[in-house]
């Protein structure tokens, strides 16, 4: 139980990110062939961890028809995948070039980057705060 109180009180002194919040986590959304081409690149850059998640969705691609057992139908949520990666503020930029040139396919439907602010990760095994916890 102490160990809780400790790192609430840690995280709460954080308010206002001063020290805690230099990060920013990057959202890719890329065709799944392409996801080992991007862990690859940003493995290069000293990027260690990701979460990947196997997700569907649609944007100007608007899905496309297909042919079953006779039958024509509309796939309109197309499968993609979804990475994950919190990164110091320094290597945010760096990080979302490698994964544009990664992901790239010149075609229709190669997806998004998002960059998100942090303001608090913890390591919960360790309590560490801030960039330690990534």
């Amino acid at each position: 139980m102490r160990a809780r109180a400790a790192v609430r009180f840690r995280l709460q002194s954080a308010a206002g990110c001063q020290r805690y919040c230099d990060m920013k986590k990057l959202e890719a959304i890329i065709k799944p062939f392409k996801l080992e081409e991007v862990k690859e690149a940003l493995a290069e850059l000293g990027i260690e961890g990701m979460t990947v998640t196997e997700v569907k969705g649609f944007g100007r691609q608007k899905g496309h028809t297909e042919i079953y057992r006779g039958s024509e139908y509309t796939v309109d949520f197309l499968p993609k995948v979804k990475v994950e990666v919190v990164m110091a503020d320094d290597l945010i930029d760096k990080a979302v070039n490698v994964v544009v040139a990664a992901a790239k396919t010149g075609k229709i439907g190669d997806g998004k980057v998002f960059v998100l602010p942090v303001e608090h990760a913890v390591r919960i095994r360790t309590e560490e705060i801030g960039e330690k916890a990534v």
